[in-house]
């Protein structure tokens, strides 16, 4: 196949082709057509080339949800440039660690995190030259490129390739250390490709798009799909839930995408139940397992709650369950998406498991990364024999389904044998009081380790660890039964809306030593 087929840039040059008044973005109320966001874009991609930036060249941003953004976006696309996008809920001292990583040629900033990005660039050895985003800003004006910068090699021009990189997301695990995934052309092209055999967008949808731009799922889970194919996609900043379910309402929204956080929250508002859900016939929900529970929530309001399974770099798609399976096999992740191969292997051998099996999923295919940006040991550790180790425990049923179990690393050992948090997490939020819940293992002198449960409880609700610790022995064996039950306002979670099970690990020792603050030790 011809080198340069698959790039992105000229998603937006076909659509302004063939519908150039229909309108591409909606970023609240302010429209921008097919026709406008592929001049922009071109207009912007030409002034970068005059302005000496090559291709492989990095432009970082600090900005919300905005069409300024999708922009920029398409002009790096068609430039060859690496957009990096950096999330302004992270602290000076997080974001300048990423922008020391990915030694970007131009930082780009939204005018309400100027402030941010001065504290952030103030921490930096080197200049990086910044400027405003938008129409006003590097639209009008584009800075000369850091002359610091490792650049690319060559400034002789030459077409876009489908292996040049487009985008760095910086990985929202809860390690100390900020990894940058490049995802190329390539990955992004076929990830959307994929994404439209299963979860099909056309010109008649009209997509709501509320997760970060700095999260992958903020471009590559159907506001990308959305361009390629002509849909109409209304941008929000961030999520709110009661404006989300106002936007349902109004706009006729078709389809979305969150997090379980988000259903979850969306769910809990006074108005969802007064809420007409009737045009939306297809979400998506990804990030994490959902519970059990709150799908049967969704699927009564006869909303076909699609779970899926992903990972940055993956692009993010590997598993999805088709709405024609949802509500027969709630809870499930599904089956590999087209042109997505994966695999179980034992996580201790590697050895690949046949048939109906429990091991770390492995995944191959186009839309796997290119690695970690300037970090060969880190690609070298999560790209193994063609595989990607996603370090996930998946269960494969005899039909080839999977079910995401836990992340291995959030697998506990109680008296040898092994818990998922997620499980018993499942089990307890089917629980009339319980509005979250996350379970951690924590030292035990006698058992090794023993489940912590930190628990929100719906407002108006009452209950207590005893009431807990019996309603969950009544569907899991005595050794999965969390030993210590916490009662909190509400639980962390990372930018991209997971509980940072780490953050809640490190409580345990403070919380046991202030019995006051309603957290009880129970014995199950």
């Amino acid at each position: 196949m011809p080198d340069g087929l698959n790039t992105l840039g000229r998603w937006t040059r076909d659509r302004a082709r063939a519908t150039p008044e229909r309108i591409a973005i909606d970023d609240r109320g302010v429209v921008v057509t097919y026709r406008e966001l592929d001049a922009r874009s071109e207009r912007l991609a030409e002034a970068f080339r005059a302005a000496g930036y090559s291709i492989g060249d990095r432009i970082a941003t600090i900005t919300g949800n905005s069409a300024d953004h999708v922009v920029l976006f398409f002009a790096c696309a068609k430039a060859g440039l690496v957009l990096v996008p950096l999330s302004w809920r992270l602290a000076p001292r997080e974001l300048a660690e990423q922008l020391d990583i990915a030694d970007p040629a131009l930082l780009l900033v939204e005018s309400e995190f100027e402030s941010l990005a001065r504290a952030t660039l103030s921490r930096l050895p080197q200049r990086i030259p910044n400027a405003p985003l938008g129409a006003h800003g590097v639209e009008a004006e584009v800075p000369a490129p850091a002359t610091g910068a490792r650049r690319a090699a060559s400034s002789a021009r030459r077409d876009v390739g489908d292996d040049d990189a487009l985008l760095i997301i910086f990985t929202s695990g809860t390690t100390a250390t900020p990894k940058g995934a490049v995802l190329t052309h390539r990955n992004c092209f076929f990830t959307n490709l994929s994404l439209s055999r299963i979860a099909e967008i056309g010109a008649a949808d009209t997509v709501l798009a509320v997760l970060p731009q700095y999260h992958v799922g903020g471009w590559n889970i159907q506001p990308l799909l959305a361009w390629w194919t002509g849909a109409t996609v209304v941008l929000e900043r961030t999520f709110d839930p009661g404006r989300v379910l106002h936007l349902i309402q109004e706009r006729h929204i078709t389809t979305m995408m969150g997090v379980p956080a988000n259903y979850l929250f969306l769910a809990q508002h006074p108005d969802f139940a007064g809420t007409d859900l009737s045009s939306l016939a297809h979400a998506i929900v990804g990030g994490a397992p959902m519970p059990p529970a709150l799908l049967r929530t969704w699927h009564a309001r006869d909303v076909a709650l699609t779970q899926g399974y992903g990972l940055t770099e993956a692009s993010p798609n590997v598993l999805c369950l088709p709405d024609e399976d949802a509500r027969v096999r709630a809870g499930s992740a599904g089956k590999p998406y087209p042109h997505v191969d994966v695999a179980v292997a034992d996580p201790v051998t590697g050895e690949h498991l046949a048939g109906a099996a429990e091991g770390e999923l492995l995944v191959q295919g186009p839309s796997v990364f290119a690695g970690y940006f300037r970090d060969p040991a880190s690609t070298d550790a999560a790209l193994v024999d063609g595989w990607l180790r996603t370090g996930d425990l998946v269960r494969r049923d005899v039909d080839g389904f999977f079910t995401i179990v836990d992340r291995i690393k959030d697998i506990y050992i109680s008296g040898g044998e092994g818990v998922a948090p997620a499980e018993v997490e499942a089990v307890l939020m089917g629980h009339p009081a319980v509005a979250d819940i996350a379970v951690v293992g924590v030292p035990d002198e006698r058992w090794g380790e023993v489940g912590a449960a930190w628990v929100v409880v719906h407002r108006g609700r009452v209950t207590d660890a005893a009431e807990l610790v019996e309603f969950a022995s009544a569907s899991l064996a005595r050794y999965k039964v969390p030993r210590e039950v916490h009662f909190v306002e509400e639980l962390p979670r990372s930018t991209a809306g997971k509980v940072l099970r780490r953050v809640l690990a490190e409580r345990v020792v403070a919380a046991a030593a202030r019995p006051a603050d309603g957290s009880v030790v129970a014995s199950a």
